[in-house]
C-alpha cells in the first residue's frame, strides 16, 4: 500500500551527493502525497544554485519507482539556504545568511570580474544576493554592475544612518564610488578604512540575503583583517592567474585566511587562457598554464574552476553587463556560472559541518 511512511522510507538511502546525509535526515522531502499510482512531494535544496540538482531529482524519482503500483512521480524543487555558524566575538549582519570574501594576493587579477560574476549568477539561479565592494581604494563594482551613475538612498533608522543599497541584475550593491566624486581618491588609513567597512555591513538596508559576497581590496590587509574580526563568515574565494607572480602572492593571502581562521572554499585561476574572437577553437596560455591546479593541490584547497579570457569579458565589465548576463553561452560566462555553483554548494557544506 503506498503512504507517506513506505516512500520516506524507500528515499531514506538517497543522500545528498554534497553532504553525504539522508534526504529524509534533512528534512530535504517534504509534503508527500500520494494519488492513486502518482507520488509527488517537494525537495528542499540548500542553495537553488545546486549543481547536482538534476542527478538528485532522478535518484529520488527512480527510488520511489521500485515501489509496486508508482506510475509517475512530480517533484518540486526549492531551495532552503542554511545559516552560518555564529560566533560569540563576531557579529552577524541581520537577515544575511552567508558571507563571501572574494580576495587576491595581488590586483590586476581580475579579482572584481570574478566576483560581481558569482554574485550576478547566484542571483540567476534564485538567490538573494549581495555585493559589498570592500576595494574601499578603487571602487569598480559600480561600473561592472552598470550603476555608475546610480545614488545610494540614506534613510535614518533606529541606530542612525541606513545606507539604501543601488540594484541591477538581482544583486544589492554598497561600493564608496557612490559616496565620492569618480576622480577623488580616497587617502585613509586603516582605521577610516575600517569604519566604512563596518558601516558597510552594518548600517546598510540589506534585507534578508542567502549570499553577502564581499570584493576585497588586493593583498593581506587591514579590510581583510576588520572583515574576518568583525563578522562570522562562510567562507573565502582566492582569484589567481597561472603566472608564478600572481600565484605567490596568492599563496601568502590564502595562508592569511587560515591563519584568521576563515574557511576556504577554494581557488579560481582567471585569465586561464586566451580565446581569440576570430578562432573560438583555439587557445593560447598567456600567463601559463596548471599554476591554479598545482597551487591548489600542494595547499590542499578545492580548485573551483578556470575562467578564460576572452575579450567579450572585458567588454562585459566596461560595459556594465556582466558576461554571464551579456554572453551566457561563451566559455567564461560557462566556467563562472559553474564556479558560483562550486562556491554555493562548499558553503552548504560549511553550514552543515
Amino acid at each position: 500500500m503506498l503512504d507517506t511512511k513506505s516512500i520516506l522510507e524507500v528515499l531514506r538511502p538517497v543522500q545528498d551527493p554534497e553532504l553525504q546525509k539522508s534526504l529524509v535526515e534533512l528534512n530535504m522531502i517534504r509534503n508527500v502525497a500520494v494519488d492513486g499510482s502518482k507520488v509527488s512531494f517537494t525537495l528542499v535544496l540548500t542553495t537553488p544554485a545546486c549543481p547536482l540538482r538534476e542527478f538528485i531529482v532522478e535518484d529520488c524519482q527512480n527510488a520511489v519507482k521500485k515501489l509496486p503500483g508508482v506510475e509517475s512521480v512530480e517533484v518540486e524543487v526549492t531551495a532552503e539556504t542554511p545559516q552560518q555558524k555564529s560566533l560569540p566575538d563576531r557579529q552577524s549582519v541581520p537577515g544575511v545568511k552567508n558571507i563571501i570574501a572574494v580576495s587576491s594576493g595581488k590586483g590586476g587579477v581580475g579579482k572584481s570580474s570574478v566576483a560581481v560574476n558569482i554574485a550576478v549568477a547566484l542571483a540567476q539561479k534564485g538567490s538573494k544576493v549581495g555585493l559589498l565592494d570592500a576595494d574601499i581604494y578603487g571602487p569598480n563594482a559600480p561600473n561592472m554592475l552598470g550603476l555608475s551613475s546610480a545614488k545610494v538612498m540614506v534613510k535614518q533608522g533606529a541606530q542612525g544612518e541606513i545606507l539604501e543599497p543601488a540594484f541591477n541584475y538581482g544583486v544589492k550593491l554598497v561600493s564608496m564610488a557612490f559616496l565620492i566624486d569618480p576622480d577623488q581618491p580616497v587617502i585613509w588609513r586603516g582605521p577610516m578604512l575600517n569604519g566604512i567597512i563596518r558601516q558597510f555591513l552594518y548600517q546598510v538596508d540589506w534585507g534578508e540575503l542567502d549570499y553577502l559576497i564581499v570584493d576585497m581590496p588586493p593583498g593581506t590587509g587591514d579590510a581583510q583583517l576588520t572583515l574576518a574580526q568583525a563578522v562570522p563568515m562562510a567562507g573565502a574565494v582566492i582569484v589567481t592567474t597561472p603566472q608564478t607572480v600572481s600565484l605567490l602572492d596568492a599563496r601568502r593571502g590564502l595562508k592569511m585566511f587560515q591563519q584568521l581562521g576563515i574557511n576556504l572554499l577554494g581557488i579560481v585561476e582567471n585569465m586561464s587562457y586566451f580565446i581569440p574572437p576570430d578562432m573560438p577553437d583555439k587557445s593560447y596560455d598567456l600567463f601559463g598554464s596548471g599554476g591554479g591546479e598545482k597551487t591548489a593541490q600542494e595547499l590542499k584547497v578545492p580548485l573551483l574552476g578556470c575562467v578564460p579570457l576572452e575579450i567579450s569579458l572585458r567588454e562585459g565589465g566596461d560595459q556594465g553587463i556582466p558576461i554571464v548576463v551579456a554572453e551566457p553561452e561563451s566559455s567564461s560566462a560557462i566556467a563562472l556560472v559553474k564556479i558560483a555553483e562550486q562556491v554555493a554548494a562548499k558553503v552548504s557544506i560549511a553550514a552543515f559541518a
